[in-house]
């Protein structure tokens, strides 16, 4: 069966982001949903792929911890190398350490191996998520600091604030949420419509289904009876 994917502004895949569960001392969702079920991971990087299209990249960097999945990811289909940016205290080579506020407030240190590449080296930067853009800003010095160019940043999502707006206007930036979607508007205000009709089945692709005639204009994900 083929899958309707939804348009660019309203992929299929981000209908299966889990909400928190756990409280204010967690993420306000858990993307990895998408990691997890083989054809959404697949087309949020055919996306992120196509929103590349013609910008030149040596290395993609991503961040400690759920960066390195995307990223690695991202690089594979780019077919470039995958530079890890750790958090401080786990690499045993010299390193460059920065300090930076993540999306919580809290204060820590990243590090990066040095060197890492060559000054000019054209560096894509992965998160899973951007959402104040503190851990980004730390992940940046540290490349630019080498020599590194920045030329792009990807996530699922990128937040809208001030921080990220700076980013935009610097960097190519792409997400498998689109700027001026519906998506964004709920992402900004860290709560998706798609929250109510989420259940921990869609995990196992080997029990949906997707019904694309939702009256909400997004597939409804149905469990299938197994046989």
């Amino acid at each position: 069966m083929t899958r309707d994917k939804g348009s660019r502004d309203n992929r299929w895949y981000l209908s299966i982001m889990a909400p928190n569960t756990k409280g204010n001392k967690f993420a306000w969702l858990d993307p990895t949903s998408i990691y997890i079920n083989g054809e959404a991971f697949n087309d949020l990087l055919d996306d992120l792929v196509v929103d590349l299209d013609g910008l030149t990249i040596d290395v993609v960097a991503g961040l400690d911890a759920m960066g390195f999945v995307l990223g690695s990811a991202l690089a594979t289909r780019l077919k470039v190398g995958f530079l890890p940016v750790r958090k401080a205290g786990k690499l045993c080579v010299d390193t460059d350490k920065v300090e930076f506020n993540n999306y919580s407030g809290r204060t820590q240190d990243m590090e990066l191996r040095k060197p890492a590449f060559a000054p000019g080296t054209k560096v894509l930067v992965v998160d899973q998520w951007v959402e104040t853009g503190g851990t980004m800003d730390g992940a940046i010095r540290l490349i630019e600091r080498q020599g590194g160019k920045v030329v792009g940043l990807a996530a699922v999502a990128i937040e809208e604030n001030a921080a990220t707006d700076a980013y935009r206007k610097k960097y190519r930036c792409v997400s498998g949420v689109v700027q001026g979607s519906q998506w964004q508007k709920e992402c900004n205000a860290q709560q998706l419509s798609s929250f109510k009709t989420y259940k921990p089945e869609i995990l196992n692709p080997k029990l949906l289904t997707l019904n694309t005639k939702s009256c909400s204009g997004r597939p409804e994900l149905l469990t299938l009876k197994k046989t």
